[in-house]
């Protein structure tokens, strides 16, 4: 069986590079590549892939954006993330939005390939290490209550920022505040939160739907 894929990614190089490893690799058709979320989702609404191979930090609409929106409307198709980052912010995110995997992308030509295979065939996969990363964050007490703090306007705006991997500096220069003044809000977020680390709080923000 031949496996659509798409493939999306912000970076040339890492368009052209994939068609290059996987060009000569007849089981896999790439049916086409983008370079932004926008244009992944137009694409795979149009092609309907076996598989996505789906960058995680992208202009407009980032990867786990599109993780979701295509989780919902293409259930058919297995999404791989493809990342540069080994960021547990990210694995778990992926996890609970239902990737079937995350690939770092100085994974082999034969780790791509076989993952490819395997996610088109139905297969989840994530590794015990990778899950048992994670697994605190899965499992977060109280993501499914209210909690009795509600957070400020400030407090949820870093939580976003938070959900989608930035770090406080990242977040201190997409507010345009202070990295003290990020740290303050962290700290002030993971106790209403009742979690334990940005990670758990990140989980939680996607399972609420703020992120």
């Amino acid at each position: 069986m031949t496996v659509r894929l798409l493939i999306a990614d912000d970076h040339d190089v890492i368009r052209a590079g994939l068609r290059s490893l996987l060009h000569d690799v007849r089981e896999i058709e790439i049916v086409g590549d983008a370079p932004d979320g926008d244009e992944a989702i137009r694409l795979a609404r149009r092609f309907r892939p076996d598989v996505v191979l789906l960058d995680v930090r992208m202009p407009g609409v980032d990867g786990l954006g599109v993780l979701s929106q295509l989780r919902a409307e293409l259930p058919g198709s297995s999404i791989v993330m493809f990342s540069s980052y080994d960021n547990p912010t990210y694995i778990a995110r992926a996890v609970a939005l239902g990737a079937a995997g995350y690939l770092v992308k100085s994974a082999s030509k034969d780790e791509i390939v076989a993952a490819i295979h395997r996610a088109a065939a139905g297969d989840m996969l994530w590794s015990r290490e990778g899950l048992r990363r994670v697994a605190g964050a899965l499992s977060t007490p109280r993501a499914t209550i209210d909690f009795d703090a509600p957070l400020t306007r400030r407090e949820s705006e870093v939580l976003r920022q938070l959900a989608l991997g930035l770090s406080n500096k990242e977040i201190a220069q997409a507010l345009d505040i202070s990295y003290e003044t990020v740290k303050e809000h962290v700290q002030h977020i993971l106790r209403k939160l009742g979690v334990a680390d940005r990670t758990q709080a990140a989980v939680w923000a996607v399972r609420k739907g703020i992120a």
